[in-house]
């Protein structure tokens, strides 16, 4: 009975080797098809893209309705405002950029109204177009401002004041202050016209604006000389093109600061 069992032992030896030898393969197989490529182990891995700096601009044709604005040698700033927005707007919209007018024609809007526009706007930026006048007629050219102390998210409800916002203690708006610059240089670069550089002032409409916004002026009707370039469509064309090229390089630059870092799984 001993001798049999030690044959029973011997003849399930060659079993129990053939199962641990099919285990070892099946083992190597699943390793081979589990472990990734080395070609992934070395990739540079990209977080996902952000979303755009901004998802629409919000342009505003100043004055409108009974308030014609500036109204020197036959111009009106309400109909020059308009005409420059709505070539903005098709310039833009050409990039592929989204635009809403705060008036689309000859109405007026309030100032509150035109703020509450583009605070109703998720992620924007605001442009609000006009032309100037001066007490003396040799004051020329174009300048572009900001608001220095800008709502916050929680004070949505406008002051009452009708054009002046007092100064808060809110820190200054330096994304309004960029964005002014860079439109500022363009229009600079585009029309020649004298530069009257960026400054901070609170205006109702930009500094009632939770958004980066800024107030353009673009030429004095009280000047001869800028009256003769505004009434050339070519020239209202190169001021909208100088808006819109600000606005697009505006976004580059922020684009670039919000690209992210690539994540490199190789420990270089």
């Amino acid at each position: 009975m001993f001798g049999r069992a030690q044959a029973n032992r011997r003849s399930g030896r060659p079993i129990i080797a053939w199962l641990g030898l099919f285990l070892m393969a099946g083992s190597f197989v699943w390793l081979q098809l589990t472990i990734p490529p080395k070609s992934q182990l070395n990739a540079d891995v990209t977080t996902p893209a952000t979303e755009p700096p901004f998802a629409v601009v919000v342009i505003d044709p100043g004055h409108g309705g009974q308030d014609s604005g500036t109204m020197k040698t036959g111009m009106v700033e309400k109909e020059l405002t308009l005409d420059v927005a709505q070539r903005v707007e098709r310039l833009l919209e050409l990039r592929g950029i989204a635009t809403l007018l705060t008036r689309t024609d000859d109405t007026f809007v309030s100032l509150a109204d035109r703020t509450a526009i583009a605070n109703s706007q998720r992620n924007c930026v605001f442009v609000s177009i006009h032309f100037d006048e001066a007490g003396r007629s040799a004051a020329s050219g174009i300048e572009t401002f900001y608001a220095a102390h800008q709502i916050s998210v929680p004070q949505r409800v406008a002051t009452w004041l009708p054009f002046l916002r007092p100064a808060s203690l809110e820190p200054s708006s330096v994304e309004s202050q960029s964005l002014a610059a860079s439109i500022q240089e363009a229009l600079v670069a585009h029309t020649q016209a004298v530069d009257r550089g960026t400054r901070p002032q609170q205006f109702f409409v930009i500094a009632n604006v939770q958004h980066p916004a800024v107030l353009v002026e673009g030429g004095f009707l009280t000047n001869k000389d800028d009256v003769s370039k505004l009434t050339n469509g070519d020239y209202r064309e190169q001021i909208a093109a100088a808006i819109s090229d600000g606005i697009v390089h505006y976004r580059e630059v922020l684009q670039q600061q919000r690209t992210p870092l690539a994540v490199n799984l190789r420990g270089e």
